[in-house]
């Protein structure tokens, strides 16, 4: 009988997510059954954004949703994407711009979902100590301090001065379609510095055409030790490997990517849409585990952060010196040594909405993809739309909502009201250069930005 029972929740749940007819239509949650998959590995990078995943590991979140998962650190983006398509992997911590570009086929081919985002903010732009000393002369500065944000076009004449002497200005990122590279690429186009298009048309995947700065590819790890080795002069990561900079006295963190878009969208929950389809149920749980997760790492004013950098600082986590993950996750970020600011939202996990997956969101990192050159030709705004509702699923965040709402593990206040939700945020304005973004209108907000593709390829 219960084994009928189980089979009967599955089905139920397996037409729900299919058809999209959710707790919307029904107005009550669904009943979650059984885990169709109960052992899970999950593979991540060593970054203190994959903090959610560990929370529910140490906290048991996975244990009550029936759920026995395996954390896996993989050796970078390209590593982990690959494994999650092969099957190795059942989901991953991922770049919120990965399942969009291999859904439309950029670089890999596959249908990769999301139904949860993991964080908000969390980068930062590093430089190594000799560039930032040529930066600091045309730096605003009050009372000898700092006036931040700091714009790139203090960094525009120290390009030109390696120009004249005939050497190219090299900057690191961590993946072509990562947060870190388009927001690299925002803040120096902001400051009047062209960052360079990608041009797969001709077969040009390099992003260096046009380019006054070229930036290429760095694992996260591996950021300090190759700008310490002059390879690069800066780079655009996640933590720890900033404050890691500071740490080893070789580099300054000059702005994070709260200044460049406050509360930008950052790490996704990334699975193949094939293990949704054939896991609902556990694709619910595990959204669920995740939701606490988030919740308690943001609670009565980040007061869990301390506990969750010590267990961060674990070698199977991110494997960083306490103080290092300390520096940001705790309220807190260094930029230069000894000048350390309040930064409460550096990494939000929970609140301001932080976990749903906007249409927006995702239809912003797709206007990055085109005004860069890694989509080819110009697309209408239906395209976005229908590409970003394709890959981003806020119905299953809906019904592991309310499942957590019925338990009462959490409450309606800790969501948005799904009655009303549409998936795109209000006109947003905190960016760096003040330009709005309507995710609604993806074509005018590319025609609005000065540097970067709009009708023609370059």
């Amino acid at each position: 009988m219960r084994s009928i029972q189980r089979t009967i929740q599955r089905s139920a749940t397996a037409l729900f997510l299919t058809s999209n007819l959710w707790a919307i239509s029904a107005g009550v949650a669904a009943d979650v059954g059984w885990p169709e998959k109960e052992d899970l590995t999950l593979g991540f990078i060593k970054l203190t954004d994959m903090a959610p995943l560990a929370i529910a590991y140490e906290k048991r979140f996975f244990e009550d949703e029936g759920l026995y998962v395996t954390l896996e650190p993989q050796a970078n983006w390209r590593v982990l994407l690959d494994g999650v398509i092969d099957g190795r992997l059942d989901g991953a911590h991922m770049l919120a711009g990965q399942p969009l570009a291999a859904t439309i086929g950029y670089g890999t081919s596959a249908h990769i979902v999301t139904p949860l985002s993991l964080d908000l903010n969390g980068n930062a732009i590093t430089v190594s100590n000799d560039v930032w000393e040529m930066m600091r002369p045309h730096i605003p500065q009050q009372d000898g301090r700092v006036l931040r944000p700091v714009s790139a076009q203090a960094l525009k004449p120290v390009i030109e001065s390696y120009h004249a002497q005939g050497n190219p200005f090299n900057m690191g990122m961590v993946f072509p379609v990562s947060t870190h590279n388009y927001e690299l690429r925002y803040w120096l186009a902001a400051g009047g510095i062209h960052p360079g298009y990608y041009a797969p048309q001709r077969g040009d995947t390099s992003g260096t055409l046009e380019a006054d700065v070229m930036i290429s590819v760095t694992p996260p790890p591996q950021m300090p030790a190759t700008m310490d080795a002059g390879t690069i002069k800066g780079y655009s990561v996640g933590e720890p490997w900033n404050q890691q900079a500071i740490y080893r006295d070789i580099g300054v963190p000059v702005i994070t990517d709260y200044e460049i878009w406050q509360n930008n969208p950052e790490k996704v929950l990334g699975m193949t849409q094939a293990f949704i389809e054939e896991n609902p149920n556990t694709s619910i749980r595990l959204v669920k585990a995740l939701l606490r997760a988030g919740k308690w790492l943001d609670e009565n004013n980040n007061a869990n952060r301390e506990e969750a950098a010590r267990i961060l600082s674990r070698s199977h986590y991110v494997g960083a010196d306490y103080d290092v993950i300390a520096n940001s996750m705790t309220g807190t970020f260094e930029y230069e040594k000894g000048e350390v600011l309040p930064v409460p939202d550096f990494n939000v996990f929970f609140r301001n909405h932080a976990t749903f997956p906007y249409y927006s969101d995702a239809v912003w990192f797709l206007t990055q993809m085109r005004r860069w050159g890694q989509i080819a030709e110009p697309k209408n705004d239906d395209w976005y739309h229908q590409t970003a509702a394709s890959v981003y699923r806020p119905d299953i965040y809906q019904l592991a909502a309310e499942e957590l709402i019925a338990e009462g593990k959490m409450t309606a206040a800790d969501f948005p009201d799904f009655a009303s939700e549409d998936g795109y945020r209000p006109v947003q304005t905190e960016f760096l250069d003040g330009i709005p973004y309507d995710g609604r209108q993806p074509n005018a907000y590319l025609q609005s930005l000065t540097i970067g593709l709009k009708d023609k390829n370059p």
